[in-house]
């Protein structure tokens, strides 16, 4: 048998793999800088060096991919060495987003004033950015399910961040030409609802408060963990059965049992009809197994967009069947609307996932929080 080297082959590829680690450790000491610890958030890092940070995305869209990382130059001067997706010079002062889900990170570090633009201003329920809006200060980029790049590209903002949950992915090449950096925001990945609020300090890094964006997620992570600490502390012997979602076109769409939804549902001390399912996203069930498992469910959250009982049994009779409907336990988080009809709840609820446990543990176990009255969740009646 033939041996699969030379001695001179040998040589040779030690010397390389020598070279290339040395080449790769040349590339660590180009950036002098520490990792910031996060608490819950997995999707992302924070490096800190003189005078910069340093962003890396390790989880921008589902499967396996690169980091993609960003500068962010906290003052002038060199330029470290280094591949970068993107350089953000400090300070930043107009900004564009593309999810609702990024307006309270401006609001809650006291820079709504940097956005200019946002696709479909409709869906925006913060009354300060409402308030830009009429006075024209933010753009509507189109209501289509892709920005107006043209729009963008002449609004020249410091950065626009993109939600990869939509398709604004496929415009990253041109923004990158156009010299507009565009950091990706992949936070519907994080597998805790912490570590999805945990997101704000991601776009605190990005413009320059990230001290603020850790001292307001440390207040929601307080909060979130000691409800939570509360509702372990409760004699759960007898935990009560959540069912939860809709039909649509004969398809009954479920929280699969790894979603953020699901998620809070057992944080808050319910046992989940569907915790049998994996999956982080939505799981696609038929009426009758649905009713077979959840008929007898004592409480049923999230009903859609439904004003009243009356009218969501005449949307579909079949609900009327379920136990939580007949004893008029059903409850909508689509209550609380901006003045154009965006649902609070996925603007505000993805940073604030306290206040949803809240929400739910009050509305299972009323006793443990006598005198909290529920942010999101409001229930059905027949009034």
């Amino acid at each position: 048998m033939k041996a699969l080297f030379s001695n001179k082959q040998s040589i040779f590829f030690l010397l390389f793999l020598a070279l290339l680690s040395c080449q790769h450790a040349e590339q660590k000491t180009d950036l002098d800088y520490k990792l910031l610890e996060l608490d819950y958030a997995e999707g992302f890092k924070v490096y800190q060096g003189i005078g910069f940070k340093v962003l890396e995305v390790l989880q921008a869209f589902p499967g396996k991919h690169q980091p993609f990382r960003y500068l962010v130059m906290e003052q002038q001067g060199e330029i470290p060495k280094g591949k970068f997706d993107a350089i953000i010079q400090l300070p930043v002062k107009k900004v564009i987003l593309t999810s609702t889900t990024q307006i309270p990170h401006l609001e809650y570090l006291g820079e709504s004033s940097t956005l200019i633009g946002f696709p479909n201003l409709d869906l925006i329920s913060s009354e300060k950015v409402r308030k830009m809006i009429h006075l024209g200060k933010v753009k509507d980029l189109g209501k289509g399910a892709q920005t107006n790049v043209e729009m963008v590209i002449d609004l020249a903002p410091d950065w626009i961040m993109i939600s990869t949950l939509g398709e604004d992915l496929r415009n990253l090449d041109l923004f990158q030409k156009s010299g507009i950096p565009a950091p990706l925001n992949g936070e519907y990945l994080e597998g805790h609802p912490l570590g999805r609020a945990e997101w704000i300090k991601f776009t605190g890094a990005l413009l320059g408060r990230w001290e603020e964006a850790h001292q307001a997620f440390e207040a929601i992570k307080n909060a979130y963990e000691e409800a939570e600490a509360l509702a372990k502390k409760n004699d759960q012997t007898h935990k009560p059965k959540i069912m939860s979602g809709v039909m649509y076109k004969d398809i009954w769409y479920v929280p699969g049992a790894d979603s953020w939804g699901a998620k809070l549902i057992q944080a808050a001390g319910g046992d989940y009809g569907f915790k049998d399912h994996p999956g982080t996203g939505s799981i696609q069930l038929s009426y009758e197994y649905v009713f077979e498992k959840a008929q007898d469910a004592d409480f049923w959250i999230g009903a859609a967009d439904h004003n009243s009982l009356e009218e969501m049994g005449k949307a579909d009779p079949r609900y009327t069947y379920f136990q939580a409907f007949q004893k008029g336990q059903v409850y909508t988080y689509t209550k609380k609307k901006g003045i154009k009809g965006g649902v609070e709840y996925f603007e505000l609820g993805y940073l604030r996932p306290d206040l949803i446990l809240k929400d739910l543990i009050k509305i299972m176990y009323p006793d443990i929080l006598p005198d909290y009255t529920p942010y999101f969740y409001s229930r059905l009646n027949e009034k």
